[in-house]
């Protein structure tokens, strides 16, 4: 809707990962060294931690674009709390092998041959699990075990793990020592500052064919920063909301004003009681009627600009339809006149 709008080839701030729209901040850059590193080692654990939202899954996502040739076949699993067994049929699975109705022994026997194979082919193979914060220590257990897969010098299955902080304390744990010993590089991604947030989004808009339109003020940023810290997840949606709201009232232009009232939307939309963070009572006590109104009469304001935007919507297809009827009879007069 807004994309053509503005003028977008695709939307800047869809939810779904996308390794097109990757934005190196210093905290992913150094990420992916890490991961990069690990590669280089070609053996071992990689841990990545991070916040709901950080960028962890894009990150994988440009990395496996990076591997295209370098002879590396990589699969990728997401956790949901499944068992050792489970896990393991989601690892086969991820790899193309067999895996419905089949034996731990059986997934572990295909496994290994599967990786065999790989090598002598030259190939590495590569699983990254994301969402580890979900598995538990058992499971845990069962992934360090197919490292154990190995040549006379070499492991044949190197592991990426990709998840929530807590997933720092499940390694902690005293049954995850053995783990903990073949983890070759470990790395937290934070989120961004208010410059590298700034950057960001320009980034995304740059990508999506942004021709300036619209503009961002100063303090836009600085209020979507406040709001979102830095999280690129919680960026995308108040961003994608924010570029929603300008479409349909027309606006080429967002300050603080604007980012704020958005933010006040999604507050309303998923927790009523923010209602009382907006009005203040210089008396010491709350109005309730003056709440009420106060919201009515924002939801009027904004009624009457989705009222406007419709009312010019459809006078530009009445002319448009306008157009159409005058060119057709046009056309009938030149082909009456035509001998």
């Amino acid at each position: 809707m807004y994309a053509s709008y503005y003028g977008f080839r695709v939307k800047p701030f869809q939810l779904r990962p996308d390794p097109n729209f990757f934005f190196g901040s210093k905290g992913h850059r150094r990420a992916m060294a890490y991961l990069q590193y690990g590669l280089s080692q070609g053996e071992g654990f990689i841990v990545i931690t991070g916040e709901v939202g950080a960028g962890k899954t894009t990150l994988v996502r440009n990395l496996f674009r990076t591997l295209e040739s370098e002879n590396v076949l990589a699969a990728q699993i997401v956790s949901t709390h499944l068992d050792s067994d489970d896990t393991l049929r989601m690892v086969a699975a991820a790899f193309g092998l067999p895996h419905e109705n089949a034996s731990k022994a059986s997934l572990l026997i295909s496994l290994e041959s599967f990786f065999r194979q790989c090598e002598r082919q030259g190939k590495r193979t590569l699983l990254v699990v994301d969402e580890a914060q979900n598995l538990s220590p058992k499971t845990v257990e069962e992934l360090r075990m197919l490292s154990n897969f190995q040549t006379d010098d070499k492991p044949l299955l190197q592991t990426f793990l990709l998840g929530q902080p807590e997933f720092r304390k499940t390694l902690l744990g005293g049954d995850m020592l053995q783990l903990r010993q073949r983890v070759t590089a470990t790395y937290h991604l934070g989120p961004m500052d208010l410059s590298e947030t700034h950057s960001y989004i320009e980034h995304r808009l740059n990508t999506a064919g942004w021709n300036g339109d619209p503009s961002f003020d100063e303090d836009a940023f600085e209020t979507i920063f406040a709001h979102t810290g830095g999280i690129p997840r919680r960026i995308n949606t108040l961003c994608d909301r924010l570029l929603l709201m300008g479409c349909l009232e027309q606006l080429h232009r967002f300050g603080n004003a604007e980012v704020a009232e958005v933010i006040r939307d999604i507050r309303q939309e998923f927790d009523m009681s923010s209602m009382d963070d907006d009005h203040v009572d210089t008396g010491g006590a709350h109005s309730p009627v003056g709440e009420a109104s106060g919201g009515l009469a924002h939801i009027d304001e904004r009624i009457v600009k989705l009222e406007e935007s419709v009312v010019s919507v459809l006078e530009l297809l009445k002319q448009i339809l306008a157009l159409a009827e005058v060119s057709k009879h046009l056309h009938r007069d030149e082909a009456r006149r035509s001998p």
